[in-house]
């Protein structure tokens, strides 16, 4: 069947390749429009946001911790280490777990990003030094993702595409984990972390409330 298919289309002329018209967006060269864009769908996905600079990060996941109450938090090996100074929770690194009972005994990740995308409210992980593995996003119940802006934020989908690479493990994250699948009924936390803390770390603004 395929053989007489092929023979068929063998003197067809080639089809073109459908244009894609992306909308662009209005504030694509405004970065703290973008910004306030980002910050507005990451709370549409119920993601908790905060906005801080390098100055108010430290004391900004002490008191994310302490609120959750966690113990220990899952750190990748490049997380840069003032970021936990204030901390009472105790570092875990990334190497130092293994299997999912022993990720499932620490209550929060802290990681960064590769990017994030305004219009979607999406983050991207792909497993760099400052994220780690995937999997340390995945079973912890709380996840502080920390994105620096505006270097790390782009306005849309087509203009994030060129900055990843396709070949690292892309993680895209769009609110805490959750579905619908039975009964249309929202369940959070089935794959993933049933609370997502995403921080907006600048250095053009003022910390604003969270």
């Amino acid at each position: 069947m395929l053989a007489r298919i092929r023979a068929a289309v063998a003197d067809a002329p080639p089809v073109p390749e459908p244009l894609r018209a992306y909308a662009v967006t209005h504030t694509a060269d405004d970065p703290d429009a973008v910004l306030d864009l980002l910050h507005e769908n990451l709370a549409d996905y119920r993601a908790v946001v905060h906005r801080t600079t390098e100055d108010g990060i430290a004391p900004l996941l002490a008191r994310l911790l302490a609120e959750r109450g966690s113990a220990s938090v899952l750190v990748p090996p490049q997380l840069p280490p003032h970021w936990l100074s204030a901390a009472a929770a105790t570092p875990v690194h990334d190497r130092a777990t293994s299997g999912a009972a022993g990720l499932d005994r620490i209550g929060s990740v802290v990681t960064g990003c590769a990017l994030a995308v305004a219009e979607t409210g999406t983050i991207v992980l792909d497993g760099g030094p400052e994220q780690g593995r995937r999997r340390i996003t995945l079973v912890p119940d709380h996840h502080i993702c920390v994105v620096r802006a505006p270097s790390q934020v782009v306005a849309s989908l087509p203009q994030a595409m060129p900055r990843l690479d396709p070949t690292r493990p892309l993680t895209w994250i769009s609110g805490p984990s959750a579905t619908s699948d039975i009964e249309l009924d929202r369940v959070e936390g089935v794959h993933g972390p049933r609370t997502l803390e995403v921080v907006l770390l600048t250095e053009s603004r003022a910390p604003t409330g969270s």
